[in-house]
């Protein structure tokens, strides 16, 4: 597919995928769903096609790749069974098959996700990057646009999400923990208290990519990573898997990043995404490469047990629309009886007319939106 082909269709992609996101107010829907959903998923992504249906993607539910679930209305879905196979004898795919987040361009679906490279000569535990794939239909099959990733920073990565912007397309993703310990007040901390002796973090770029998904287009910008000092107003909420004693790592990871108004949000998950303090919270800029600035407001998602509730572990959310055009935060979760089984929830989410963005969750039982 030629380059030129694909940037006239970008604006159909905006529409119909969640890099644009119609923040309107509806009185009255007949729609009904219930939280948790019966999608055990972990990173959960809803595309509303031009056929009119939504398409949920997640991590799990099959071995080496991808499962699907449809549904009309966002309260009965049907299972779609697997719609890719990775960790063949020709894919560049391997092991830990993880976030995938899907677009329709042109009649066409691609599907963005992070696995295992096969290509690893040093042997490194976390290989991870992140690579393409297509198909003529939303439900797959899903076959590798190219046999290899997008393109290799010389660490690993996952977690890729995708703004389409004018006649540019956009990649941001976290550089993975692994191997990467960050001399900080909270690793200082750390050490001071006997707890660990040093602290891992992750950290979300952004940058260009060729509109065939071929390669990127100059380097890689750091957008977003952990507070470096303990007076942050955000080192708290981002610091809790390690001032818990949980783990000696610290993320930013599973950005989605939509435009409102004219100022780009950032939302993007913090903690141990196993543990009961994964939450959400959210940057703006004002172009696609920042500089981004973190909300006051975070975390704007976040476990309620602490509240009467019983959601933990809420994280890497994206953005769907619900048939009344109202802005749905999907994300997973866990409750008191899903243990740690990671399981879909969908909450309404507005930009208010200061611009502050609000998650009004996490909830269970019946959702109406009214």
């Amino acid at each position: 597919m030629q380059k030129t082909s694909l940037l006239f269709f970008y604006f159909i992609v905006c529409f119909f995928t969640s890099c644009h996101i119609e923040n309107k107010k509806v009185d009255k829907s007949e729609r009904s769903y219930n939280n948790p959903l019966p999608v055990e998923f972990g990173d959960p992504f809803i595309l509303n096609a031009s056929d009119g249906k939504y398409y949920m993607i997640g991590t799990g539910g099959v071995k080496d790749g991808f499962k699907m679930y449809s549904s009309d209305d966002l309260k009965e879905w049907k299972d779609e069974g697997r719609i890719y196979q990775g960790n063949t004898s020709d894919s560049w795919s391997v092991a830990n098959f993880w976030a995938p987040e899907l677009y329709e361009i042109n009649g066409k679906f691609y599907m963005i996700f992070s696995a295992d490279w096969r290509e690893n000569p040093t042997n490194e535990l976390e290989n991870f990057r992140i690579g393409v794939a297509v198909a003529d239909a939303p439900t797959g099959p899903y076959t590798d646009l190219y046999n290899r990733p997008v393109f290799d920073p010389g660490y690993p990565i996952i977690d890729g999400n995708l703004l389409f912007e004018d006649d540019k397309v956009y990649l941001y993703y976290s550089r993975c923990c692994y191997k990467h310990p960050v001399e900080s007040e909270v690793a200082d901390w750390a050490r001071e208290q006997g707890m660990f002796d040093e602290i891992e973090e992750s950290w979300i770029y952004g940058v260009e990519i060729e509109p065939d998904f071929s390669g990127i287009i100059g380097e890689p910008q750091l957008l977003l990573r952990p507070p470096a000092y303990m007076d942050d107003k955000q080192a708290e909420w981002e610091s809790r898997s390690v001032t818990s004693g949980e783990v000696n790592r610290r993320w930013t990871e599973g950005s989605f990043i939509f435009k409102e108004k004219g100022v780009y949000y950032m939302m993007y998950s913090a903690n141990y995404f196993g543990g009961e303090n994964y939450a959400v919270g959210y940057a703006t800029a004002n172009s696609p490469l920042g500089p981004f600035t973190k909300a006051h407001n975070n975390p704007v998602l976040q476990k309620n047990v602490m509240d009467g509730g019983v959601v933990t572990g809420t994280g890497h959310n994206s953005i769907t629309t619900s048939p009344e055009r109202k802005m749905l935060c999907v994300y997973h979760g866990r409750t008191s009886k899903t243990g740690n089984k990671r399981v879909v929830f969908i909450d309404e989410m507005e930009i208010n007319d200061e611009g502050k963005l609000i998650v009004h969750g996490p909830t269970t039982g019946n959702k109406t939106n009214k």
